[in-house]
């Protein structure tokens, strides 16, 4: 029986392959899913990709995701940064695991991107690796669910 994984996705993730490909290269977000669809099918987990540039849309999915989910990884963009209540919300929603994402190393960038509002909830990190930081993150799932 497969496991279902939420994947969400925060504010100006819809615009990978047009924003800053230096940064995050030259993916969509939708070549992401379809990456990240592919590696859950192997994996033995069903994928729920999900974007949103709204705050309360990711609040609510994670909220979703404590009935519906045995995992979550999160992209949350730049609310990443600033967002308390994702923090509470992923908190709230314990022992599911969730697992911080992002494509880009955020230690390596501006000083304001080098603290997470959600880590300390998360079970871990992964940043730095590109588009394939979510497929770790889905194999990390993976591993923690069983």
């Amino acid at each position: 029986m497969s496991k279902t994984i939420f994947v969400l996705n925060g504010p100006n993730l819809n615009m990978l392959g047009k924003r800053e490909p230096g940064i995050y290269g030259g993916k969509t977000l939708a070549d992401i899913e379809a990456d990240c669809k592919a590696a859950g099918a192997e994996l033995g987990l069903t994928i729920d990709f999900r974007q949103s540039n709204y705050e309360g849309d990711l609040v609510s999915w994670l909220h979703e995701a404590a009935d519906k989910a045995v995992g979550v990884a999160i992209n949350a963009g730049a609310y990443t940064h600033t967002s308390v209540a994702l923090h509470d919300a992923i908190r709230a929603i314990s022992p599911i695991p969730v697992i911080e994402v992002h494509i880009s190393n955020v230690h390596a960038r501006e000083e304001f991107r080098h603290k997470s509002m959600i880590a300390p909830a998360c079970k871990g990190v992964i940043c730095g690796f590109g588009p394939h930081s979510y497929i770790l993150a889905l194999q990390a799932l993976k591993t923690i669910t069983q």
